[in-house]
C-alpha cells in the first residue's frame, strides 16, 4: 500500500471520526512529556532559553523516535500492522474534523442566541479574552481560529506527511504542540519558550505559503473569490508578528470577502492587531460556516495537489 493511499484513508478517518475525546491522542502525551520536562531542565540550567532549547529537541527527538519505533515494530509482526500504524499515525495528525466541530459548535451557540455560551466554545480554540466579546467578536475570534488551524492543523500536517511519511507528520505535531505549550510572551516563557516559537516559526514558513495558495484553490472550488483570497495574501500576509499566521488569516479574509484582525484583549491587555482583507461584506455568524467549508476544501484541495506532486515524481 503506498503513502498516498494511506494518507487518503487516513484523511477518510479523520473526517468520519474527528478526535474522540475517549481516544487517548499523541499530541496530548506530547504535551505531557513537554511539562513534564519543564521543571527539571529550568533546574539544571541558569539560562531558560538553554533550557528551552533543550526542552524542545529532546520533545522532537523523543517523538519522532518514538515514532519510527512503532512503526518499524508494527511492520516486523506483519507487513499489514505496518500499514495500519501508519495509517493511525496519519490519522492522528490530521484536525480538520475535529477544528470543523469547534468552530460549528460556536456557531450554533450563536443561531441559539446564547452569547455566554459562544464565548465559552470560542475560549476553547482561541488565546484572547472572551468574555465581553459581542457577536461580532465572537464570530471574528471564531473565523480567525478557523484560518490560522487550516494551516497549523491540516495543511502542515498534510506537508510534511507528504513529505515524509508518518515520522515526519508526528514530529511536526511536536513541534506544534511546543509552540502552543511554551511559545508564549508571558514572562514565564518569553526566554523559555523563544526556542519552541522559533522552530515552530521554521517548520511552517513553507506550509503557511503554500497554505495561502491552497485557500485560494479551496476558495475556487466552493466558487468563493480565489483573486481577492491571493490578492490579500500578498498585501497583507506579511502584517502578523509572526512570519506564517497572517497569511493563512489573509488568504481568508480576501476569499470571504471580510476583515480579520483588529485590536484584541489578551489577559486584559490591549493587543494591536493588523487588519487583513477587506471588509466588503460585514462579518457575521455565517462566516464560521462558510470558514469550516473552506478549510474543508483547502484540506481537499491540499491532498490533491500533494498527491500529484509525489505521482509526477514517481513517488508514491
Amino acid at each position: 500500500m503506498s503513502l498516498i493511499v494511506c494518507i487518503w484513508i487516513a484523511l477518510a478517518l479523520d473526517y468520519f471520526i474527528g478526535d474522540p475525546r475517549w481516544l487517548p491522542h499523541p499530541v496530548r502525551l506530547i504535551g505531557v512529556l513537554a511539562l513534564r520536562l519543564e521543571a527539571p531542565m529550568r533546574k539544571r540550567f541558569a539560562s531558560a532559553r538553554t533550557a528551552g532549547l533543550l526542552t524542545a529537541l529532546a520533545v522532537i527527538g523523543i517523538t519522532a523516535l518514538a515514532a519510527w519505533i512503532c512503526l518499524v515494530l508494527a511492520a516486523r509482526l506483519a507487513p499489514w500492522l505496518g500499514y495500519v500504524a501508519t495509517v493511525i499515525m496519519l490519522y492522528t495528525s490530521f484536525a480538520a474534523r475535529d477544528l470543523d466541530h469547534h468552530g460549528r459548535s460556536v456557531l450554533a451557540a450563536l443561531l441559539q442566541g446564547d452569547l455566554p455560551l459562544a464565548r465559552q466554545r470560542v475560549a476553547w480554540i482561541v488565546g484572547r479574552d472572551t468574555a465581553r466579546l459581542d457577536e461580532h467578536g465572537v464570530a471574528r475570534a471564531a473565523v480567525e481560529s478557523v484560518a490560522e488551524n487550516t494551516v497549523d492543523g491540516v495543511i502542515a500536517p498534510l506537508f510534511f506527511a507528504f513529505l515524509g511519511g508518518p515520522v515526519a507528520a508526528m514530529t511536526y505535531k511536536a513541534i506544534s504542540t511546543l509552540d502552543s505549550t511554551f511559545g508564549y510572551r508571558s514572562e514565564r516563557y518569553i526566554q523559555f519558550g523563544w526556542a519552541s516559537a522559533r522552530i515552530d516559526d521554521a517548520a511552517n514558513y513553507l506550509p503557511a505559503r503554500v497554505g495561502a495558495l491552497l485557500i485560494a484553490i479551496g476558495a475556487w472550488l466552493l466558487k468563493e473569490d480565489p483573486r481577492g483570497s491571493l490578492m490579500a495574501a500578498w498585501r497583507d500576509g506579511s502584517k502578523h508578528s509572526s512570519p506564517n499566521a497572517g497569511l493563512a488569516e489573509a488568504s481568508m479574509a480576501g476569499a470571504l470577502g471580510i476583515q480579520l484582525g483588529g485590536p484584541v484583549f489578551r489577559n486584559g491587555r490591549l493587543d494591536e492587531m493588523p487588519a487583513f482583507g477587506d471588509p466588503r461584506h460585514a462579518l457575521a455568524a455565517e462566516h464560521i460556516a462558510r470558514a469550516c467549508r473552506l478549510m474543508m476544501a483547502s484540506t481537499l484541495a491540499a491532498a490533491g495537489v500533494f498527491s500529484l506532486v509525489r505521482t509526477v515524481l514517481g513517488i508514491m
